[in-house]
């Protein structure tokens, strides 16, 4: 069986995902469109359910890339079975996406989630009687322990069954007599194209005509008898607008609404009054006109000082670790090319970046158990108007605060923003926040050059990343982008204890790649860069050991690449070596790091195996090279993935935009900061 499994955001549809499907699911894309697509199976009593977790939506007339994703499946692919996650605490809003599930043909479970939140709440739940008034089985499950879930697979295996002996009858409600004598009449038209009808269900596209929906008259496009059903369908939405005094699409929304509550009425009692909620409670606080933005920075604060803070202990371990296996390797092996590209090249490239798992692994942990908590709508609220005075939509600060961890992710989340000025807006200053992968060069500077306030400086280039995109949007909302800024409207979920599975999932997926990365991508690029420094081999017999070091290396082909480049980076205090760890590291951000560990050669005798103190030997290098390389790396275009994704977010015009914006921005912002820094310093 082919399962959707779909929704309202925050009903806990991914959390019942998870429990239906355990560890036995992958993450990917859509076809063409970058957004986050969930697959998994489970298997019992020798069947097997193929689950599809879809992007959450509130109604089937999309607008956002996430919405059209899940309509456009549900109406492509036609699963088998449609799971609709049902928020038990909101009923009345969510069913309101089931009844348009009900209009496509497809068979409808209803999964009655949150149960347990309901009925603390007072809110009493008779399944059987809303089941039998909408026309669907429904079951009440609770995600997080993982309750229901063997009545919800009977009810999937029972519609199976039925639907294979055609004793499956479709359901819809009742639009009142004079909108359904509309509807029959272009059901009908609709149904005479055999072909057209098959494709998509008539009592489906007649609704969706009626409510003037753009993307139901684009594919009726298809339709032998196209025109005539359009002319049909406009004369409808008219006489209903003329009959009721309010415009057709509004007349739909309440007849669905007014079904809702009679239902409703029926199958819910309500034993007690609910109280002022925990979550109000918390939210008193947290929401306050006046305190919500400095809290909002005081958890940002928190969530840095913790991650620099506990994990530069594993840190140091790691390296510890690699300069030992390098030590232990030379020992062994001898001074060879094979001994040289071990461990110059493999050892110190990927060594430096594991090195970093640690702070991926906490970083990602406070900003899972953040979202899965319920803080991050909080934080969109908090910082609405703050981001309306530079021209951002309220939502842009998921993509934003998304962004601390990865670019790639981040920029697929604003798809959420219905305007498309306010997602190309959104997806254009989100690289300038600091991803994960620039948190290895912060972190090896800082800690070199400012030991006694590594987490202070480190936090401050975060901080100066989150202003630039602000100072940036402002820029581009009165030049480039100019218009008025969209309404900005969402939903507060209640808070709730997040799961140490949920959380460990979540970490281990995003680290995964993280780690995944250092073993395909920047191995590989540490082994070109070994190669391009290491030849050709020059002969240095005559010359002393530290100077044929360097004469070697400013003489291979990465010296020569870099020489080449200096020109453009002496102005900012930068020598070839950091030109070629700055140009490699367009690739991937941590690849800068392994470029200056297999630069400086550690892991060999002369540096003792620490990049840190080979730096820190280093006359070129001083606290103001190492700020005004750090502003670079936050600046400079993101890695190739990230790059890619704007393109495919956003267009190839604009991503060409991007990256001329931000090189020029980055090279004029480090020449002010690096020689204003040398007038200080002479």
């Amino acid at each position: 069986m082919r399962i959707a499994l779909a929704g309202n955001p925050n009903s806990g549809k991914t959390t019942l995902f998870n429990a239906l499907t355990g560890a036995h699911h992958k993450v990917g894309n859509y076809p063409g469109v970058t957004v986050e697509k969930k697959e998994g199976t489970r298997k019992r009593d020798g069947k097997e359910y193929h689950f599809i977790d879809l992007p959450g939506v509130y109604s089937l007339t999309a607008y956002s890339v996430d919405e059209v994703v899940t309509r456009d499946f549900i109406l492509e692919e036609k699963p088998d079975i449609i799971v609709d996650v049902l928020d038990s605490t909101s009923l009345e809003r969510n069913l309101y996406l089931c009844l348009q599930f009900q209009e496509l043909g497809i068979p409808v479970v209803g999964a009655l989630n949150m149960s347990d939140e309901a009925l603390a709440k007072g809110i009493h739940i008779d399944e059987k009687v809303l089941s039998k008034t909408l026309g669907i089985p429904l079951v009440k499950t609770v995600g997080l322990r993982s309750e229901g879930i063997e009545k919800l697979l009977d009810c999937l295996d029972s519609i199976d069954e039925a639907a294979k002996t055609a004793k499956l009858s479709a359901h819809s409600i009742h639009y009142g007599n004079e909108i359904e004598a509309k509807l029959h009449i272009l059901e009908d038209r609709i149904a005479q194209d055999t072909n057209f009808a098959a494709r998509y269900p008539s009592r489906w596209l007649a609704v969706k005509l009626l409510e003037k929906d753009s993307d139901a008259f684009k594919r009726l496009t298809e339709h032998a008898n196209a025109s005539a059903i359009e002319s049909c369908a406009k004369e409808a939405a008219i006489w209903v607008g003329e009959h009721f005094g309010k415009d057709a699409e509004i007349i739909v929304g309440e007849q669905r609404y007014g079904y809702i509550r009679g239902a409703l009425r029926e199958a819910i009692r309500l034993v007690k009054k609910v109280d002022f909620s925990l979550t109000e409670k918390i939210d008193a606080v947290v929401m306050n006109r006046f305190l919500a933005l400095p809290i909002f920075f005081a958890v940002l604060w928190a969530m840095f000082q913790v991650t620099f803070i506990v994990g530069q202990y594993p840190m140091a371990a790691l390296e510890v670790f690699f300069s030992f296996l390098g030590n232990s390797i030379t020992v062994i092996m001898g001074e060879s090319l094979l001994q040289s590209l071990i461990v110059d090249g493999i050892i110190a490239g990927v060594g430096g970046v594991l090195s970093f798992v640690p702070l991926i692994v906490i970083l990602f942990f406070i900003l899972s158990t953040l979202e899965d908590v319920g803080y991050m709508s909080r934080a969109a609220f908090a910082t609405d108007k703050f981001l309306h005075l530079f021209g951002l939509h309220g939502q842009s600060i998921f993509p934003m605060i998304l962004g601390f961890g990865c670019s790639v992710p981040a920029i697929m989340a604003s798809r959420t923003l219905k305007s498309p000025r306010d997602r190309i807006l959104t997806v254009l200053v989100t690289p300038l926040m600091s991803c994960g992968a620039k948190l290895p060069v912060y972190v090896l500077l800082a800690g070199t050059f400012f030991p006694s306030n590594a987490a202070n400086v480190i936090t401050l280039m975060y901080l100066i990343g989150a202003a630039l995109s602000l100072v940036c949007s402002l820029l581009l909302k009165r030049t480039v982008l100019r218009g008025e800024p969209t309404p900005f409207v969402m939903e507060l979920p209640p808070y709730r204890a997040p799961t140490l599975k949920g959380l460990i999932w979540h970490v281990w997926e995003k680290s995964w790649s993280y780690i995944r990365r250092a073993g395909t991508v920047i191995l590989a690029a540490s082994i070109l860069i070994w190669l391009i420094i290491t030849f050709p081999i020059t002969n240095t017999e005559n010359t002393s050991s530290a100077s044929s070091e360097y004469q070697a290396l400013s003489t291979s082909y990465a010296g020569r690449i870099g020489r080449f480049l200096e020109p453009a980076f002496r102005p900012l205090g930068f020598d070839w070596r950091i030109a070629v760890a700055t140009l490699t590291g367009m690739a991937a951000k941590e690849i800068t790091v392994s470029t200056m560990g297999v630069l400086y050669r550690v892991g060999s005798a002369e540096t003792e195996g620490s990049l840190r103190q080979a730096l820190k030997a280093d006359p070129d290098w001083t606290p103001l090279t190492a700020i005004t390389l750090m502003l670079f790396t936050l600046i400079i275009p993101p890695c190739l993935a990230t790059l890619a994704t704007i393109r495919t977010e956003i267009g190839t015009k604009w991503l060409l935009f991007e990256i001329a914006f931000l090189l020029s921005l980055g090279w004029i912002m480090c020449f002010a900061v690096y020689r204003i820094g040398s007038i200080g310093t002479a």
